[in-house]
């Protein structure tokens, strides 16, 4: 296959900006990849929301991540499901991660959390009110880049 057929293929299976984001909202966890000091990368997995525009992480503020992000804010997010190889599919986002409300998060009022706790609470809790353990706090990625891929849309070419 040459480079020209591949980057066709690739924008095939991509997902359509309404297909990504439903997916992103449908899906529950995702793989956060940030870079140590002597740049090893580290990979973990997180619940998160996602508005539309960003991906909002709720990360436990102890946590290596934690560390790594407020030494280099770099990170890359994949979101992705499928067993069979002609059912994968997914989304990649990467960007530089923004630090939202106070750390560790107690709910002090802070306006721009109201969206992504209300999303949060509801996806993971089913609960009206964001439950705060003083332990996790708030990350937003409004990703500089953005790849998807849905591989069910190859048995339609």
């Amino acid at each position: 296959m040459t480079t020209t057929d591949t980057q066709r293929r690739g924008r095939r299976i991509m997902m359509t900006d309404a297909e990504r984001d439903t997916y992103l909202t449908e899906q529950r966890t995702c793989r956060v990849a940030t870079v140590s000091a002597d740049g090893a990368p580290h990979i973990g997995a997180l619940w998160f929301v996602w508005d539309g525009t960003s991906l909002w992480l709720y990360s436990i503020t102890r946590s290596r991540r934690w560390g790594q992000l407020r030494k280099d804010p770099r990170i890359a997010v994949v979101v992705d499901d499928g067993v069979e190889y002609a059912d994968l599919r997914g989304v990649e986002l990467s960007g530089t991660a923004v630090f939202v409300g106070e750390a560790p998060r107690t709910g002090e009022d802070c306006p721009e959390l109201t969206d992504p706790e209300r999303m949060f609470t509801q996806k993971y809790f089913g609960l009206a009110e964001m439950p705060h353990d003083g332990r996790h706090a708030w990350l937003r990625l409004t990703p500089d880049a953005v790849a998807s891929w849905d591989f069910r849309k190859l048995a339609a070419l």
